[in-house]
């Protein structure tokens, strides 16, 4: 008797799955989520300053939406300690109560933070750079990279059937201070990668970024010319500037001193954990006074122009312990954040009215370096990791679209420029975005975490209901006509009703010429009127409408 023959068919291979909730046509607030099968893990959980609203709240990821979609992380991973990649944890981090697995300085900056907020801390586990890990089908490991701090890691994520890289902040830097160059031998050895997530702040900027090595004899320099006491103004985070600064004023016969909580506290951590072993001893605030004005340089907080860091009490003649004379010097170790300018330039103004000299990264580049990859630092990377695919991420939507450019130039396919919610399927060959979930921003208002409401026109809302929802993104650009947007629009819409782009792109240029608005505050509030007003005229039934206005950065 025959016997019929059963074909069993290859096992079909699940799909792997990229979600970002953060840090996609935006810099900051970065949130990736990867999942195969049911399983599913979190990589950085950062928050970003919303300069367009009153006191500049944060805003953190929207991490409702995964709850619907059966979403859990079974891990949340972090690549280094800087805010956009740990601030949101301590306010979602509750939400899953999932193991936390972070490098010691990132950790020890997370712990301090859940601390703060009466969280327990067991969760916090330490991975050193290098080490490896499993979560479900993931296999995970860390790997160093220099950036502006210290232990900043990619991770290599292996499932049963993808090796992805993913990056991280990073920069080839030769001469990183703290820690090792990047070997490249270490990420050869990884190659071909069949995804590269990565990185795109500089995409658009030729060749590399300098080298802290080349700032920190820059600063040298530029210290040993002063002849009263100096001030050195740089982020807290970036130890090897602190380090930097600490050698020069050494070499150049000064004591140093620090002035700011966030400064104080990061180095303390840094101290803790090994860092800036050689970093001279400290003098206190309060006993510079005792010293000649040439032998005292002071590391402090307030490069961004903050109302009520360090630099601006000095300037404002409203510190304690010390009032700048003339003859004194303030170097600027930082780039301006878009978006600070205006608040930058008034503390410069308020310096240079004491007779105190001012030197700043936009006259005095040589004085600051980024943390990211220009151009020719991402052709060499991926000349080493050959990966077949990118996703470009960390970056506003021209920083992804010209990542896409290049990685095209360089071989790699790269169809995709993520946006916030875009569920993306990974497969052998391909990358498609298979949904698009919507995102409603969330503000941190007195220490919990909100909804922001969209904008409604009350008189207008009881006749005609609103359906769906439009979230504007808007870099801009203040030039001496007026206010500019850079890049594409970048728009979530999910109404009913037809939305010529072109037209109202067109109307939105031609309004923000015509706004009088000094800060990003005045800009949101005097566009949002207008905004509501062209939706109810010309859609049948308008959504509601969510702005989020951003200082682009110009190209330098």
């Amino acid at each position: 008797m025959l016997q019929s023959r059963v074909q069993i068919g290859p096992r079909k291979r699940p799909p792997l799955h990229f979600l970002p909730l953060g840090g996609c046509g935006e810099i900051g607030m970065n949130l990736s989520l990867y999942g195969y099968g049911d399983e599913w893990i979190a990589i950085d959980c950062g928050m970003m300053l919303r300069q367009d609203l009153p006191d500049s709240p944060l805003q953190v990821p929207d991490v409702g939406c995964l709850t619907p979609l059966g979403i859990q992380p079974r891990a949340l991973i972090l690549t280094h300690g800087h805010e956009d990649h740990i601030g949101a944890a301590a306010w979602l981090w509750p939400h899953w109560g999932c193991p936390i697995y972070a490098t010691p300085l990132a950790a020890g900056l997370l712990r301090a933070k859940f601390l703060e907020r009466g969280l327990a801390v067991d969760a916090i586990r330490i991975v050193a750079p290098g080490d490896a890990l499993e979560s479900g089908p993931f296999a995970l490991r860390y790997l160093p990279l220099t950036h502006s701090i210290p232990e900043s890691c990619a991770l290599l994520l292996t499932t049963p059937h993808h090796r992805v890289l993913h990056t991280g902040d990073w920069k080839l830097d030769p001469e990183p201070l703290i820690g090792s160059p990047v070997d490249q031998r270490l990420y050869a050895s990884l190659a071909p990668v069949d995804l590269l997530v990565g990185d795109s702040t500089n995409a658009t900027l030729p060749g590399w970024s300098r080298s802290e090595g080349d700032v920190a004899r820059a600063l040298e320099r530029a210290i040993g010319a002063c002849t009263g006491r100096v001030i050195v103004s740089c982020f807290a985070s970036n130890l090897a500037r602190v380090l930097a600064v600490g050698r020069a004023a050494a070499r150049c016969g000064r004591r140093i001193s620090l002035m700011g909580r966030s400064m104080e506290r990061m180095v303390r951590t840094a101290r803790d954990l090994g860092y800036l072993e050689d970093l001279p001893q400290l003098v206190p605030v309060r006993d510079l006074g005792y010293l000649p004005a040439e032998e005292v340089l002071i590391i402090a907080t307030g490069s961004q122009g903050e109302p009520r860091a360090a630099l601006s009490r000095l300037a404002q003649g409203r510190h304690p312990d010390l009032e700048l004379q003339a003859g004194d010097t303030v170097i600027f170790s930082a780039k301006a954040i878009p978006g600070n300018e205006r608040l930058i330039e008034r503390l410069q103004l308020a310096l240079k009215r004491l007779d105190v000299g001012v030197l700043e990264e936009t006259r005095h580049p040589e004085l600051h370096a980024s943390g990211h990859p220009a151009q020719d630092e991402l052709r060499t990377f991926y000349g080493w990791t050959k990966p077949r695919r990118l996703l470009p991420v960390h970056g506003e939507r021209r920083h992804q679209e010209a990542h896409q450019r290049l990685a095209e130039s360089c071989g790699i396919d790269a169809p995709l420029a993520p946006d916030n919610g875009d569920l993306i399927r990974v497969e052998r060959t391909t990358l498609s975005v298979e949904r698009h979930i919507e995102q409603t921003p969330h503000i941190v208002h007195q220490d919990q975490v909100h909804a922001l409401k969209g904008f409604e026109d009350s008189a207008v809302q009881s006749r005609q209901p609103r359906e769906g929802r439009f979230y504007l993104v808007l870099p801009v650009l203040a030039m001496s006509d007026g206010w500019h947007r850079v890049g594409r629009l970048l728009i979530d819409y999910s109404g009913a009703s037809s939305l010529d782009e072109t037209a109202f792109a067109d109307w939105l240029d031609d309004t923000l010429k015509q706004l009088d608005a000094e800060t990003l505050v005045q800009l949101r509030n005097q566009l949002q009127p207008r905004l509501v007003q062209w939706m109810n005229d010309h859609l049948r039934r308008p959504p509601v409408v969510h702005l989020q206005i951003s200082a682009a950065e110009t190209a330098s």
